[in-house]
């Protein structure tokens, strides 16, 4: 069972996608209002590992738990009743709809976050409210995505790489944004992040990765100060700063 301290708990979890095994062994504790950066090289199973957690893939063994719930055998829309909320790399909003009714379409009487405070969060929405999802820039999309999963009344927000494509002045709102809600909301958060200056400024405690298994769980301040460290892990060209593209 999970602990009480817990908000998302993986015990020994081995998956893939069908009979291919990505994800082996691994074990994870996420306390409430927790923020955890996950980093590592292309292809180690950092997405994968989100995916697990939403049941997008093959489990193998192991169970998952949100809080005291053992979501293991839940299907995903059954495991977002139960807290979790998904950004997407791809982001997914709808095109034809506007930043309106891209928010209204999700939202129900069981939030704790209304439409008019997605607007408080976000200003730049409020401005742009009545403008096509496809008209948007990848900063606003960025945020319609965010302002949609959060009126799903997540406890857990499982993030997939945020800063993708962004100007770094835009990545930068959104983290304060997002340490604001996990504040005011206690709301635990996954950053799955390519960029390690991203992930390591954004969350106190950064997981690596490698081969589908977690090979470090600890500090960020620890990555920070120790750039050999972080290049033998992480690589580079991953280590390096964003460059923004929009």
């Amino acid at each position: 069972m999970s602990s009480q301290a817990d908000q998302l708990r993986l015990n020994n979890v081995y998956a893939g996608y069908d009979a291919t095994v990505i994800l082996k062994d691994v074990t994870l504790r996420i306390g409430h209002g927790e923020a955890v950066s996950i980093i590592g090289r292309n292809g180690v199973g950092k997405s994968t590992l989100l995916k697990t957690i939403l049941g997008q893939t093959t489990l193998h063994d192991g169970a998952i738990y949100i809080g005291n719930t053992d979501i293991t055998a839940c299907a995903t829309y059954r495991r977002v009743w139960h807290g979790l909320g998904y950004i997407p790399q791809e982001r997914e909003i709808f095109p034809s709809l506007s930043v309106q009714e891209n928010l209204t379409v999700v939202s129900n009487y069981r939030q704790r976050i209304s439409v008019s405070r997605i607007y408080e969060l976000f200003p730049l929405l409020y401005e742009r409210r009545s403008h096509m999802g496809n008209q948007l820039s990848g900063g606003e999309q960025q945020m319609l995505a965010i302002g949609r999963a959060l009126l799903g009344n997540p406890s857990v927000l499982l993030m997939d790489e945020p800063s993708e494509g962004l100007a770094p002045v835009i990545v930068d709102e959104l983290q304060s944004t997002m340490r604001t809600l996990r504040e005011q909301e206690s709301l635990a958060i996954i950053l799955v992040e390519q960029n390690s200056r991203v992930a390591l400024d954004f969350a106190e405690r950064c997981i690596v990765m490698n081969r589908g298994q977690i090979v470090r769980d600890g500090p960020s301040v620890e990555l920070r100060s120790n750039v050999e460290l972080l290049d033998r892990l992480v690589g580079i060209d991953i280590a390096s700063d964003t460059q923004g593209l929009e």
